[in-house]
């Protein structure tokens, strides 16, 4: 899914952010400095973290990113050493490549507090083996998953953890009654055991309004992905779009959010990055957000 050129060099970057900090736009975010942290999903910057990963999370500290939500891609113990050298924070983290139980070690060493599903009905899929089916995202597969999810929640719980939910756009495909997946999987999972983290891009391919299911479901979105798309984005082609420049409002979202209980968000932009890199995109994301947290 990804196709990422190679980051800027850092002093360009830090140009670009002092650049930013004189202009109209350093200037809003000076003011809303004093809001709440905003994150950033690491897989954004995949490319430029494998290739330089102290450069790379300096660079979004400089941004002034406070947080990321992992994925591990070398070990928790490596990624955690570099977030403490450079002052950033883990508040939660994907555990798809390593599994559900070296995924809660790994939390646990990173200091995490969310355990997060990336595609859980992929994770079924594969459970099941080689032959098992595409997910179907249908009414009984909207049951089984709400199901597998609570047992994940009462193991994260065990674990001194929070499980969360992540959503693709598939999830919004109507299951009849009025219903989609995703209701389903709202109403039939336990509240205690099961948040969910709404990435806000998808819930709009998928033809819904985020601000809606924050509305009608306070407390039970704790964490979301800000994420938006070029016009056009559908089928099997969804090309990301910075914050501002896709066709999503967020001003909308995030105050319906924080009225929710929203606790963290994280940018996370699909690529390819072929208008910018993915640092420099990251720049003009939280340029866009962070007035708005």
């Amino acid at each position: 899914m990804m196709n990422r050129r190679q980051f800027l060099a850092r002093s360009a970057m830090f140009g670009a952010a002092a650049w930013l900090a004189g202009s109209p736009s350093g200037r809003l975010l000076a003011a809303g400095a004093q809001g709440k942290a905003l994150g950033i999903q690491l897989y954004m910057v995949l490319k430029s973290y494998q290739a330089d990963p102290i450069g790379t999370l300096k660079t979004l500290k400089s941004i002034g990113y406070t947080e990321i939500e992992a994925i591990v891609t070398t070990t928790a113990a490596t990624l955690r050493d570099q977030l403490k050298e450079t002052g950033l924070s883990c508040p939660s983290m994907h555990f798809d490549s390593l599994g559900f139980d070296p995924g809660v070690e790994a939390a646990h060493t990173l200091g995490a507090k969310f355990i997060v599903s990336s595609m859980l009905p992929s994770i079924m899929q594969k459970e099941q083996g080689a032959n098992a089916p595409e997910p179907a995202y249908s009414l009984d597969e909207a049951k089984r998953t709400a199901e597998y999810a609570n047992r994940l929640g009462e193991k994260a719980r065990k674990a001194g953890l929070q499980y969360a939910y992540h959503n693709h756009h598939r999830e919004f495909t109507d299951v009849g009654g009025g219903q989609t997946f995703y209701d389903v999987l709202l109403k039939e999972t336990d509240h205690q055991l099961v948040q969910f983290e709404m990435d806000c891009g998808w819930v709009h391919v998928g033809g819904k309004n985020p601000a809606d299911y924050f509305k009608a479901n306070a407390h039970r979105i704790a964490l979301m992905h800000a994420k938006d798309f070029l016009p056009g984005a559908g089928g099997k082609d969804f090309p990301g779009a910075e914050l501002g420049r896709g066709t999503l409002d967020y001003k909308p979202i995030m105050a319906a959010a924080d009225r929710a209980g929203l606790k963290h968000c994280f940018v996370e932009q699909e690529g390819p990055f072929s208008r910018m890199s993915d640092l420099e995109a990251a720049r003009i994301d939280y340029a866009y957000l962070k007035p708005l947290r």
